[in-house]
């Protein structure tokens, strides 16, 4: 089975925690604090290699997950920084949010890079937090939590060439005939389950051609089999639109391969394309050469007669698909991606403020939850300094505002507090 789609779960690493230390040492009864930041958690970065084929590897193991930071140490030591957790995926690999449907990225290169959840940074200990009038802080900071997201990732096959029509049309014939490749034939539609790629050798020039399964009217919105496959298409610089010689209307089915192309990806329809009529060692495509040939070429098409089976005329076919891509530009298409972006201050600041129901407050916010992640709720001078955000934020005064009552419950995140005086 050709695995090309596949949803995973990343979550990078969590920063290691900030620590209170005080420094002790003979004959310094104030050593001052010296509590050591926690190191970064891990990223996790998705890599494309020319090495893998498929995204089969995805279909066992689903969840990657990145070390987390170390804590910190006395003596202003800072923990150690956790290692990227480094994953594979094969070129032509499209990179989306799983729930947005946002591109993230594009991979089409050989070691192209991206990083899909960036890891927590560490918490800081409490040698940041002295001052002139706290000289000896019982506070510091716990590790920002890494993300979590899942990703859905689609494979579009890299080919220099792809082989398109009607299902029985012989393109896995073809492709069987002008490579190595060994796609399954039968005398029967759908045969074709999955794409196959084979290498031709012309000159000293190797191209990719792709044969892609049998198209039929509807494939844009998913009927039949092919259109689980139309979007290989869109890596292909030139087409090869074969059509079937034993057809009882051949021209019709260029016109409904075409249009499916163009309801998928208009620009598809602008796509170079080589028309090949096949079969022609059988008397029904002799038979209706001279009319398709005639009205194809009436619209400005030009076409060839070939026999994948005897091998009639394929030999000009392929060095006809190799003068046309030595005239088109030597690059593959990619796909527009979501530019990334730091969130404005104002929206990173925002907070929503909810009532569960049983009347407890539930509070949201980018900003908040982060800071209730890396507060030490046991130190009474950390949790201060959570009371101060959550007055610097504003969330302060809408709890009040809204009612809130000593002994109330209130929900920052996961974690659940108790409003005091």
């Amino acid at each position: 089975m050709f695995f090309d789609e596949a949803v995973i779960y990343v979550r990078s690493g969590d920063g290691g925690n900030g620590i209170v230390h005080f420094h002790r040492e003979k004959y310094m009864p104030r050593g001052g604090p010296d509590g050591g930041d926690g190191g970064r958690g891990g990223d996790v970065v998705l890599i494309a290699t020319r090495h893998m084929n498929t995204l089969y590897a995805f279909s066992r193991k689903r969840k990657f997950i990145a070390e987390n930071g170390k804590d910190g140490g006395p003596n202003r030591r800072s923990g150690a920084s956790a290692p990227a957790l480094r994953i594979q995926v094969p070129l032509g690999t499209v990179v989306k949010d799983a729930k947005t449907g946002a591109i993230l990225a594009d991979l089409v290169e050989h070691g192209q890079a991206v990083v899909v959840a960036k890891g927590g940074r560490g918490g800081r200990g409490n040698q940041h937090f002295a001052t002139s009038t706290n000289q000896a802080p019982r506070m510091a900071e716990r590790g920002e939590p890494g993300e979590g997201r899942e990703l859905r990732l689609e494979l579009r096959l890299i080919a220099d060439v792809g082989i398109v029509g009607v299902p029985n049309a012989g393109k896995s014939t073809l492709l069987s005939v002008i490579s190595n490749a060994k796609p399954k034939i039968a005398p029967y539609p759908f045969t074709t389950l999955e794409p196959n790629l084979g290498v031709v050798v012309v000159g000293d020039r190797d191209i990719v051609f792709a044969d892609l399964p049998g198209l039929i009217e509807g494939a844009h919105m998913g009927i039949g089999l092919g259109h689980a496959f139309l979007r290989h298409v869109q890596r292909t610089r030139l087409l090869v639109h074969l059509l079937n010689g034993e057809s009882e209307n051949p021209l019709a089915d260029f016109n409904q391969i075409n249009a499916e192309l163009a309801l998928f990806d208009p620009q598809l329809a602008h796509k170079p394309q080589i028309v090949a009529l096949n079969k022609m060692d059988l008397p029904e495509a002799q038979a209706r050469w001279a009319q398709v040939e005639r009205e194809l070429k009436q619209r400005g098409y030009s076409i060839m007669a070939i026999s994948a089976a005897t091998g009639s005329g394929v030999r000009e076919l392929v060095n006809r698909a190799a003068a046309e891509l030595a005239q088109l530009p030597d690059q593959v298409r990619t796909f527009d991606q979501t530019p990334t972006y730091t969130l404005a201050h104002e929206e990173a600041m925002a907070f929503t403020l909810t009532r569960g129901e049983h009347g407890e407050f539930i509070v949201r916010g980018e900003a908040i939850e982060r800071a209730a992640a890396m507060t030490y709720w046991e130190f009474d001078e950390s949790v201060a300094r959570f009371q101060r955000i959550l007055e610097r934020l504003g969330i302060t005064k809408a709890l009040e505002e809204a009612g809130v009552q000593v002994g109330d419950t209130v929900f920052i995140g996961d974690y659940e507090l108790e409003w005091g005086e």
